[in-house]
C-alpha cells in the first residue's frame, strides 16, 4: 500500500518536553551540555540540542529536537558525517533530515567531529566524538544576529558552506585517524559525498533521496525488535511539504474504515511496564507530521487520515485511550500497579493528543 500526503504548515502542542537546563555562553560546550538545554547570552536565549549521528535512526534525536519545541527559537548541532572507524559505520546528513528540521522551524548548524579516543573493544572502532566546539559557538553567535527564518538560515548553510564543511570534517577525521591510529573508511567516499552534493541543493536533495528510499525499501521489509503489531500491514507514506522536501516513512501499521486510513506509530517494550520516554517522543515527532497531513492519498485514492501512537507493552494488562472513561482509566492504572511518574507521564501524553486530534492506545501485547 503506497501513501502520499502534503503538509501546507505546522500546528502542534507540545506537553511532554523537558526543564532545559540553563547554561551562559561564556560557559557553553557543545561537547560538555546535555543532549539539550536553554543557552543564554545577556537577553537572549536559544534552546539547543545536539546529535551524535546524522542518522536519524539512532540514539533518539528527535527526542532531544522535541524537548526544544516549546522555545521560540531552536537549534540543533547536527555533525554532517560520522565515521566509527573501519569496523563501525559511517553515516552521512541527509536532505530529508534538514527539510524536517525547517518545516519545525530549527535552525540546524551543520559541525564537524575533530577529536576522538579509540574504542577499547574493537581493533579499528572510535568513541567520544568531539564536535570542534569553536566553531560551533561561531555559528549560534551568527544566528543570534540572523532575522530570516530557520528555512533561510537552512538552505543559506546548505548552498554556501556545506562543501567547506564536509573539507572540515575532512581534515577532522584525518587528524583522528593519525592521532589514534585507528583504521577509518577509505576517504573516497568523503569526496564521493562531496561531488554529489556539492552541485547545488538539487543535487543534494535527488542524492538524499535515493538514499532514503532505499533504507525505506529495506525497512518495509522488516519488523523492528521494538514493534509489537497486531496485524503484518506495514505501508510505504511519502509525505511533501511547501519546502520542497519529502519524508520517506515506513508506517508500522495502517487500518482503513471507509474513507479514513489510520497511521498507526508502534512503540513497544518488552522489559518494561511502558515504552521508554525516548521511544514515545520519538513516535510523537511522527505524530506532529502526521496529524498535520492533508491531500492525503492511498494508492492514489483520495482518503482521510487519522494519526495514532501505539504503545505496548508484554508486562501490561488491559487497554486504555485518550477517550477512555476516568473509571477505566483508573482501574488501568491499579490493573498495573502503575506509578506517580507514570501516571503523569500517560496524563500529559493524553493531553497532547487531544490538542492535537491525534489517538494514543496502550495496551497489552497479545
Amino acid at each position: 500500500m503506497d501513501i502520499k500526503g502534503k503538509i501546507t504548515g505546522i500546528k502542534y502542542k507540545v506537553f511532554l518536553s523537558e526543564d532545559l537546563q540553563i547554561v551562559e555562553i561564556g560557559k557553553f560546550n557543545i561537547n560538555k551540555i546535555s543532549s539539550f538545554c536553554l543557552l543564554k547570552n545577556g537577553k537572549t536565549s536559544f534552546a539547543i540540542s545536539k546529535w551524535v549521528s546524522p542518522k536519524r535512526t539512532r540514539s533518539y534525536p528527535y527526542e532531544r529536537v522535541y524537548n526544544t519545541l516549546n522555545t521560540s527559537k531552536k537549534v540543533t548541532v547536527i555533525p554532517i558525517i560520522k565515521d566509527e572507524g573501519f569496523d563501525g559505520d559511517r553515516d552521512f546528513l541527509q536532505w530529508d533530515t534538514v527539510s524536517l528540521m525547517s518545516l519545525l522551524d530549527v535552525f540546524v548548524i551543520f559541525a564537524y567531529y575533530d577529536k576522538a579516543t579509540k574504542n577499547p573493544n574493537y581493533e579499528n572502532k572510535i568513541t567520544d566524538f568531539q564536535f570542534n566546539n569553536k566553531y560551533v559557538v561561531s555559528k549560534i553567535k551568527e544566528i543570534e544576529h540572523y532575522h530570516s527564518s530557520a528555512l533561510h538560515w537552512n538552505l543559506s548553510e546548505l548552498k554556501n558552506n556545506l562543501s567547506d564543511i564536509v573539507d572540515k570534517a575532512k581534515k577532522g577525521y584525518a587528524k583522528i585517524e593519525k592521532q589514534t591510529g585507528v583504521k577509518l573508511h577509505n576517504q573516497a567516499g568523503i569526496k564521493n559525498f562531496k561531488k554529489k552534493i556539492g552541485k547545488d541543493v538539487d543535487s543534494f536533495m535527488e542524492f538524499s533521496r535515493e538514499k532514503a528510499k532505499n533504507a525505506q525499501a529495506r525497512e518495509f521489509v522488516t519488523t523492528q525488535p521494538k514493534e509489537s503489531l497486531s496485524s503484518a500491514t506495514k505501508a510505504k507514506i511519502t509525505i511533501t511539504n511547501y519546502l520542497g522536501g519529502q519524508y520517506f516513512f515506513t508506517v508500522d501499521e495502517i487500518f482503513v474504515n471507509k474513507d479514513t486510513v489510520y497511521l498507526i506509530e508502534d512503540k513497544h517494550s518488552k522489559q518494561s511496564i511502558l515504552p521508554s520516554k525516548g521511544d514515545i517522543k520519538d513516535g510523537l515527532l511522527k505524530m506532529i507530521l502526521y496529524s498535520n497531513l492533508c491531500e492525503v492519498e492511498v494508492d492514489a485514492k483520495k482518503m482521510k487520515s487519522k494519526a495514532v501512537l501505539k504503545l505496548t507493552s508484554a508486562k501490561l494488562k488491559g487497554e486504555v485511550t485518550e477517550k477512555s472513561h476516568g473509571s477505566d482509566k483508573a482501574n488501568f492504572i491499579f490493573a498495573n500497579k502503575l506509578d506517580g511518574s507514570r501516571q503523569v507521564l500517560i496524563s500529559e501524553l493524553f493531553k497532547e493528543a487531544e490538542e492535537n486530534g491525534f489517538e494514543v492506545k496502550i495496551s497489552d501485547s497479545r
